[in-house]
């Protein structure tokens, strides 16, 4: 029965070659307009395939940040023990760490009383407003960050240049 009624229209068109153009026309807008949507299915499951990929890949992420993070602060911490160094050798003791950081252009980050905060470090000195006279023997200087799971992550830095991780 579908064979009769598409060779009757077909056999009508060919009467008619204007109106065969038209309708071959309509009949292919007709099928692009229904072939290219997605479905609803197929949207879910793109949701969530990605869904998928984001809950995989953004715990990797923080811990490439947390590692990025912790080798910015082992590295300021060298750069704190070389000046210690030099500021050691004009002056005749270690440098407090405002001094130091003042003397360098704040370029350990910013002095906040007796702390420096550079990203999410915060640097200190042990005692916290230690004498000259302390000053002449050691120093000890603290790189601390608090993770919002409460992991918390400790660096320290004495006066013979080694720096520990203390915490986790």
């Amino acid at each position: 029965k579908w064979q009769k009624v598409v060779s009757k229209n077909v056999t009508g068109l060919m009467k008619k070659p204007g109106r065969a153009i038209i309708e071959q026309e309509r009949i292919k807008h007709m099928k692009t307009n229904g072939q290219g949507g997605f479905s609803l299915i197929e949207l879910l499951i793109v949701v969530v395939i990605v869904g998928i990929v984001a809950a995989l890949a953004v715990p990797s992420f923080q811990r490439g940040i947390r590692a990025a993070e912790n080798g910015t602060a082992f590295a300021t911490l060298r750069t704190i023990s070389s000046s210690q160094v030099g500021y050691f050798s004009q002056n005749s003791r270690f440098a407090r760490l405002s001094e130091l950081n003042n003397a360098s252009n704040q370029v350990f980050g910013v002095t906040a009383g007796d702390r420096v905060i550079r990203g999410r470090y915060v640097f200190e000195m042990t005692p916290s407003n230690p004498t000259d006279a302390e000053l002449r023997d050691s120093f000890t200087i603290t790189a601390t960050r608090s993770v919002s799971d409460d992991t918390v992550y400790k660096y320290e830095l004495t006066h013979t240049g080694e720096i520990q991780q203390i915490l986790p």
